[in-house]
């Protein structure tokens, strides 16, 4: 679900509903002190829960004193946050 490749945390399933309580715990749990970046370029399914993901993500990584931002997000998901209007909190790598 989630791989540490070149210091990143690379998300490898989709970000659907039926995915989302697994991912937000895994990505919680690898959450390391300092900037952190969670690339998505490798999901190939998305749905608006992974919103609720990245929030708690988020969350999480302010709770610890950690940085985190996002890259690779997929088009469909950042369509999502700007009709949600949430797009300028997501922290971009």
């Amino acid at each position: 679900m989630l791989e540490r490749v070149d210091g990143r945390l690379v998300v490898t399933a989709p970000l659907l509903m039926d995915t989302a309580q697994q991912l937000l715990l895994a990505g919680c749990a690898a959450l390391e002190a300092g900037e952190q970046i969670i690339d998505l370029g490798r999901v190939e399914e998305a749905d608006s829960s992974a919103l609720a993901v990245m929030m708690g993500w988020m969350r999480a990584a302010q709770g610890s004193g950690s940085t985190l931002k996002f890259a690779n997000i997929p088009a469909g998901v950042l369509s999502l946050a700007e009709l949600y209007g949430v797009a300028e909190l997501i922290p971009l790598a």
